[in-house]
């Protein structure tokens, strides 16, 4: 432990002090990939996800890593900000649309402040889907501001929400690239992987062609960073594997999990070339690389049992669920100076921590509201957090800490459909390391637990 100690001293004096030795860091976001979608983490998965598999063997690989929400917008929200999304009146359920306004407060310090004030270039290329201007709804024809580069980001390029949320254009930093001028009709109706809704689109937009942009944007970017004195922070927010599912021609067929597992070995690649252009421009050896997601996959049990492929692993749930599968995600992260090549760990983590890792990184004493830094267990060390809140899509919060999980309502509180009985407890409340699947409720047979977590949870909302 003392070793530990002095090393993590030494790690933060030596980021801290020079532009030259900083590392870069890259925040890939996958939009509704399940924990059970990577190979690393689920070995009888119907996708091949090699990229992905590749970075986890050559660094550090979290099991027990969480969204702060089983959705959107929340989890961007609270990733960027350190601060849980729920304590925000607007996020405490739901997700904004393509015409919200921007609902950050400008005046709160972000992961990108923080990575600026240290000397870094910052970047976010991808889906942003935390609403853009300052009115609603938003109007495309005039300056969108305040957007991203309110929010600490030198640059942006991206689409405004989800890809299956009009409008459809393209934004680079206040301005679309092209007006909504055009109407895109919705040819096969809600719910399947095809799935957009009907809206105003620009002419230079293709949704196929929305994944590969990215990637091809955020490779450029690392490649044309290269060339310069300052290190960078990308932030990658991808807008897959997330309706529409849209594999290219050349991606068809390549996994055993339908036009979805093939979105997936799409994702997988866009990574893969985003790891490529750091090792082609000799910065991976210093650069934080790490790929997660932003909830669990939207994977009813039908999908399930159509294409033996399990989304969410074996946790109970999915996308929008306050059960593991809504939140429990994969996270890896390739540092090769400072993460050990093959490690795992199951150190309890939520993407809230982002924010005081960064802060660790660069040698600034800011903290955010609910985070904790990771930056001692990237080293082989304990970390410090021992519980967390989760979020459902539709507002449904629980605790957990230790193997115990309090959620504090019935059913799934979201997509999933739960029969409840009016006799059943008021609660839920669950030992994850007996009964990892959520299927015992022990709310009424531990009492003092039940008891402790939700004073708990109620002291945490009231903060």
């Amino acid at each position: 432990m003392f070793r530990n100690i002095i090393f993590l001293t030494f790690i933060v004096l030596f980021v801290g002090c020079s532009h030259t030795t900083s590392p870069n860091v890259v925040i890939i976001l996958a939009d509704d990939m399940g924990y059970g979608d990577l190979g690393s983490y689920n070995v009888d998965s119907r996708i091949p996800t090699p990229h992905m598999d590749s970075v986890a063997s050559q660094g550090m690989r979290f099991t027990d890593a969480h969204s702060p929400s089983a959705v959107c917008t929340p989890t961007r929200y609270a990733l960027l900000m350190g601060r849980y999304a729920w304590r925000l009146p607007s996020l405490t359920s739901g997700v904004t649309n393509g015409y919200s306004p921007l609902i950050a407060d400008t005046n709160r310090t972000t992961i990108a402040d923080i990575m600026s004030e240290a000397g870094y270039h910052t970047a976010a290329i991808g889906k942003w889907h935390l609403g853009l201007g300052s009115v609603s709804p938003t109007n495309y024809y005039e300056p969108l501001v305040p957007g991203p580069r309110s929010l600490g980001f030198d640059y942006f390029f991206g689409i405004p929400a989800s890809l299956d949320m009009a409008p459809y254009v393209w934004v680079e930093n206040e301005q679309v690239t092209a007006y909504p001028t055009e109407h895109a009709e919705n040819p096969i109706g809600c719910c399947t992987g095809n799935f957009w809704r009907s809206g105003a689109i620009a002419t230079d937009f293709d949704h196929t062609d929305v994944l590969p942009e990215i990637a091809r944007r955020a490779s450029n970017y690392i490649r044309a960073q290269a060339a310069t004195d300052a290190p960078f922070f990308l932030y990658v927010p991808l807008a897959a594997p997330h309706t529409p599912w849209l594999p290219t021609e050349g991606f068809i067929g390549t996994s055993e999990a339908g036009e979805y597992g093939d979105f997936v070995v799409m994702v997988d690649d866009a990574i893969g070339q985003i790891a490529t252009a750091l090792t082609e421009s000799n910065q991976t050896e210093n650069t934080l690389l790490l790929i997660t997601s932003d909830n669990g996959a939207y994977w009813p049990q039908d999908f399930i049992e159509r294409f033996q492929h399990q989304a969410n692993y074996s946790w109970r749930g999915m996308k929008a669920d306050i059960h593991e599968g809504g939140h429990r995600v994969p996270l890896v992260a390739r540092w090769p100076s400072v993460v050990a090549a093959g490690s795992v760990t199951d150190q309890l983590m939520v993407h809230t921590d982002l924010f005081s890792t960064m802060a660790d990184i660069v040698g600034t004493e800011i903290r955010g509201e609910d985070s904790f830094s990771l930056l001692p267990v990237l080293m082989g060390g304990n970390g410090t957090r021992k519980e967390a809140v989760h979020q459902s899509a539709h507002g449904m919060l629980a605790l957990r800490r230790g193997p115990w999980k309090l959620i504090d309502g019935h059913g799934s509180g979201g997509f999933t459909r739960v029969d409840t009985l009016a006799s059943d407890p008021p609660r839920q409340l669950y030992n994850l390391d007996v009964d990892p699947r959520e299927t015992m409720n022990q709310y009424e047979d531990q009492p003092e637990i039940a008891s402790e977590l939700m004073t708990a949870l109620d002291s945490l909302r009231s903060q």
